[in-house]
């Protein structure tokens, strides 16, 4: 069993195992190399591109684990949902929904209907080249998702998607119930490739509060990990207020921590029988080794009370990062660099 394994099992490895979120992508010279002439989508979707991009970061930084490289719309590209990825915007949907009428248009689409072969066959050419490196796959929760599906693209307070919660409950939780089946089914999908991990990414659900979360979001985000018989992580940004919740009654094995709260803090409130990953500040990443060290230290010492510890970031790499930070974290957290 690997070490990233074993520390969702509850154990204490020798390493602190370490991986980083968007490890794969903009961070990287060879990937933005790769990337030239093609559409985020469209590599996304293209196997031997995305299985290479997925490999990159393993190969540079030796993180114990790879994460799947696509992005949280993907799936419903492939319900055949109009969406492109603007840059410097990020996803723009051409037909928001926004009434029960758009609800029903959108989930009369059968969740168990989507082409994921593109999908599958990459993550079968990643888990060929990693070896007994664990290869984590990931989707969008339901209520990130619908954020975007709602507001037509990215937002900061999401405030349609928030409104609907309450103007049209019966809509709304149509909604995010089919946004869990077709989350779970990209997951599946990763699963029966040979995915060994998978993460559920709410990006979103720090503009909630807690009761919203509890009532609206929870029990979909729930549905779309329960049973899907592979070790779990759900990570949510800002979601200090209800992190207790994020462990989905148990359907969680760890729980991603922003940078927000120190990590022997959430270990309190999480409880003893749950891992935790994190949380390296991704600011940090741009301050000279010896701060970043002391900090990548500190949060070593803090997730020492967890039942399990996975190092990583509170939340993704920014595309300025110099790579060679990364790679000296990953040496640090193995005991090969203090």
């Amino acid at each position: 069993m690997t070490d990233l394994l074993r520390a969702l099992a509850g154990e204490t490895p020798e390493k602190t195992p370490v991986w980083f979120m968007r490890q794969a992508g903009r961070s990287l010279p060879e990937y933005r190399e790769l990337r030239v002439g093609t559409r985020m989508l469209d590599a996304c979707l293209t196997p031997e591109l995305a299985a290479e991009i997925t490999l990159q970061p393993v190969r540079r930084h030796g993180v114990d684990a790879a994460v799947f490289f696509s992005d949280i719309v993907i799936p419903l590209r492939l319900a055949g949902v109009e969406v492109e990825i603007e840059p410097g915007r990020g996803p723009v949907f051409a037909d928001p929904v926004r009434t029960a009428a758009d609800v029903d248009r959108l989930t009369a689409i059968d969740p168990a209907s989507l082409d994921g072969e593109a999908i599958a066959a990459a993550v079968r050419l990643t888990v060929a080249e990693l070896g007994e490196t664990p290869l984590i796959g990931f989707a969008g929760a339901p209520f990130t998702l619908a954020a975007y599906l709602v507001e037509g693209g990215p937002s900061k307070e999401h405030l349609r998607a928030r409104a609907m919660m309450h103007a049209d409950p019966e809509a709304w939780n149509r909604l995010a119930g089919w946004l869990a089946r077709v989350s779970r089914r990209f997951l599946e999908i990763q699963r029966d490739a040979g995915a060994s991990v998978v993460q559920l990414f709410d990006s979103w659900a720090g503009s909630l509060s807690p009761a919203d979360y509890r009532a609206f979001v929870a029990p979909h985000s729930r549905a779309a990990l329960d049973g899907i018989g592979l070790p779990a992580i759900h990570f949510g940004v800002g979601t200090g207020p209800f992190l207790p919740d994020m462990r989905l009654d148990g359907v969680a094995d760890a729980v991603g921590v922003d940078w927000r709260m120190p990590l022997d803090e959430a270990v309190g409130l999480l409880g003893p029988d749950v891992a935790v990953q994190g949380n390296i500040d991704p600011a940090l990443l741009q301050a000279p080794w010896e701060v970043l060290a002391a900090h990548v230290r500190d949060v070593i010492d803090r997730g020492r009370g967890a039942r399990g510890h996975i190092l990583n970031l509170g939340h993704g790499v920014p595309p300025e990062t110099d790579p060679d930070q990364l790679t000296r974290i990953v040496a640090l957290a193995h005991g090969e660099q203090d």
